[in-house]
């Protein structure tokens, strides 16, 4: 099965090979989740994948099981004491942008009841499936990441430029982007509809 995985978990770690085969693509409806892989996108930015993966116990430990309430009410002490924290991304700009994000995040429900809801809105509902035979053929953005990441701009969002916005919808399976003949890649189902968004 090795060979036929998409080209970035081949030869990975067991943590990778497991987040690839058992997670990413997966459509997510748990604004939990859906918050968790909002912070630890944000954090990869200019990182590698595997180095935020490896620190995401850390983040889940040190940020209350990624309770976006909780977390929407971190203040400069409680950031300052993350900043401390060497088991997470040390950086300044996005531990201040967790509280932050938790807050819009709140709002979001407030005006769609779930974030799950706005999120899926997007696409109708109905997963973006990828039908790309080759990782260079994957695009690291597309006019759907676009339109995210500006509206999540709009309400206030730190750390969502349409890059990270991409890999986000990739994560929680809004976009199924599993190249065709990988394992992991859900069956073809009749209502998804091509990505590109």
């Amino acid at each position: 099965m090795t060979e036929q995985r998409c080209a970035w978990a081949r030869d990975a770690s067991d943590l990778m090979t497991a987040y690839h085969d058992e997670e990413w693509g997966r459509p997510s409806h748990d604004d939990t989740h859906l918050f968790e892989m909002l912070v630890l996108e944000g954090a990869q930015a200019g990182l590698s994948w595997a180095t935020v993966l490896n620190k995401r116990e850390n983040y889940r430990a040190l940020l209350d099981g990624f309770d976006y309430t909780r977390i929407a009410a971190y203040d400069e002490d409680r950031e300052r004491a993350l900043l401390a924290e060497p088991g997470i991304i040390r950086n300044r700009l996005k531990v201040a942008s967790l509280a932050r994000n938790a807050r819009a995040f709140l709002r979001v429900r407030e005006e769609h009841g779930t974030f799950s809801t706005y999120l899926w809105s997007w696409v109708d509902g109905t997963p973006l499936v990828g039908r790309f035979a080759d990782q260079a053929e994957v695009p690291a953005s597309t006019p759907l990441s676009d339109r995210v990441s500006k509206d999540l701009k709009k309400r206030g969002f730190t750390f969502v430029g349409t890059t990270i916005v991409h890999s986000y919808l990739q994560s929680t399976g809004v976009v199924d982007d599993h190249l065709v003949g990988c394992p992991a890649k859900p069956a073809a189902d009749p209502e998804a509809v091509p990505s590109g968004g």
